[in-house]
């Protein structure tokens, strides 16, 4: 209680307003910004704010809004260079709008989604931006919705009647993709996709079967539809390989486009363990980019995703309904880049057909 007694307190507006020889609504207005004060009253209130110390509340202010000046945010997941980086750009740009951004995860449980929605809207937050664990039907988009909050719908969606919708367009960068390994003369490819499909998944994989088989109809595309979690996806495509090297056909494919990024990592992991090398014995393929993908040798081949567009735009349709912009919602998709790195060649320049060393 004696450490309590010596701490100094806080100083308040009605402390500043003292010393300043104005009003408490005098060093509101200045504080927040309105330029009809007197200069020589404003300048009296800057320098009592800055001799007494003085901070705004930003809570005691809020509750006299019916919103906070809070920005919600929820990703399936931190881990992923992806998720990470679109936090750090929405963080920024809440900021330079005067907001604070409180960003978290919902570990791919819809669950939990809708559990720290039903917490945000407790907060009053201005609005959310949400990157649903699967698509735009969830239950947290539904609590939104129900419950007349403003928001909009990120990555893993195609388009919603209530909410401005802003992703990467997957199809037609897995279009490009097919487009590349077909062109290279592939025509055995393994895709590996997430087993609980969201719509994008949905929509990288229909972009790539769709495009290849219209380029060459004699291209074999299996398909392994894999656990998000390291061992059970290392275990389903060790014994997808198993099979007769790839399948009932007898032979592996010639080149693997992981729809994810996990993915992608776990299939460079099985062709080193084989002791295949990228692209002598195998082309992969990785849906997202990440910092090891460019320093590792060979660099693997990936679809970058347009964070920066995304957050961005993301964040004016936010805004914007915010400050009472009507209008239907508005379905936004951002180009992707494709960028085909030293892990895709053409098949033929390695022992394609089995001759690769297993351990």
């Amino acid at each position: 209680m004696a450490h309590r007694q010596g701490q100094r307190r806080r100083p308040s507006i009605h402390d500043v307003a003292s010393y300043a020889g104005v009003s408490a609504a005098t060093v509101s207005k200045v504080m927040a910004g309105v330029t009809t004060v007197k200069p020589e009253n404003a300048q009296r209130v800057f320098d009592a704010v800055g001799l007494l110390g003085y901070r705004v509340d930003p809570l005691a202010s809020d509750m006299r809004r019916a919103k906070r000046r809070i920005i919600g945010a929820i990703m399936p997941e931190f881990e992923s260079e992806f998720f990470g980086q679109m936090i750090t750009q929405l963080e920024g740009l809440a900021e330079q709008r005067g907001y604070t951004l409180v960003a978290a995860s919902s570990r791919e449980s819809e669950v939990r989604e809708k559990e720290i929605l039903e917490r945000m809207h407790d907060w009053r937050v201005a609005g959310v931006v949400l990157a649903p664990v699967r698509n735009e039907h969830g239950p947290a988009a539904g609590f939104m919705k129900a419950n007349g909050m403003t928001g909009v719908l990120i990555d893993r969606v195609l388009s919603d009647d209530a909410f401005d919708t802003v992703s990467a367009d997957s199809e037609a960068a897995s279009a490009e993709v097919a487009r590349e390994l077909i062109g290279k003369g592939h025509r055995h490819i393994l895709v590996v996709g997430l087993g609980e499909q969201a719509a994008t998944m949905h929509a990288r994989l229909d972009g790539f079967r769709g495009t290849a088989l219209a380029l060459a109809s004699d291209v074999r595309i299996d398909v392994v539809l894999a656990e998000s979690d390291v061992e059970p996806l290392r275990s389903q495509l060790r014994d997808y390989f198993d099979q007769g090297e790839g399948g009932s056909g007898g032979k592996r494919p010639t080149a693997v486009y992981s729809l994810f990024l996990k993915g992608t990592l776990v299939a460079l992991s099985e062709f080193r363990r084989r002791g295949w090398h990228c692209p002598n014995d195998i082309s992969l393929v990785g849906f997202d980019d990440a910092e090891w993908m460019q320093v590792t040798w060979p660099a693997i081949a990936a679809v970058v995703q347009p964070v920066r567009q995304i957050a961005g735009h993301a964040m004016d349709a936010l805004f914007a309904r915010i400050e009472g912009g009507e209008g239907p919602p508005r379905a936004r998709l951002e180009p992707c880049q494709v960028l085909m790195r030293e892990s895709v060649g053409s098949p033929g320049n390695g022992p394609h057909s089995g001759g690769g060393h297993r351990q």
